[in-house]
């Protein structure tokens, strides 16, 4: 299991189509994948859960990814999360 704590630094935040990406990317993996903020955990291959989450930009998740693929699930996550999943500064 793996474990990662990252800042959300895009401008809107975790909003529906950076929530689409991060649901989209994490559906290619066969690990389990939760994100967590504050208290609140969810699936992270689930459209509803991760909107859910409603995290702005400057907020802390957590990945949580464990699984046969957990380490490159997690590479990859990260590096979608700490690139603004894509959008422009």
């Amino acid at each position: 299991m793996l474990k990662q704590t990252l800042i959300i630094i895009n401008q809107l935040g975790l909003h529906a189509r950076a929530a689409t990406k991060l649901v989209k990317l994490a559906s290619q993996f066969e690990s389990s994948i939760q994100v967590k903020r504050r208290e609140r955990e969810v699936n992270g291959k689930s459209i509803m859960g991760v909107m859910l989450l409603a995290a702005a930009k400057g907020c802390q998740i957590e990945l949580i990814v464990n699984g046969a693929d957990e380490t490159s699930a997690m590479s990859e996550l990260c590096l979608l999360i700490q690139n603004g999943f894509g959008e422009e500064k």
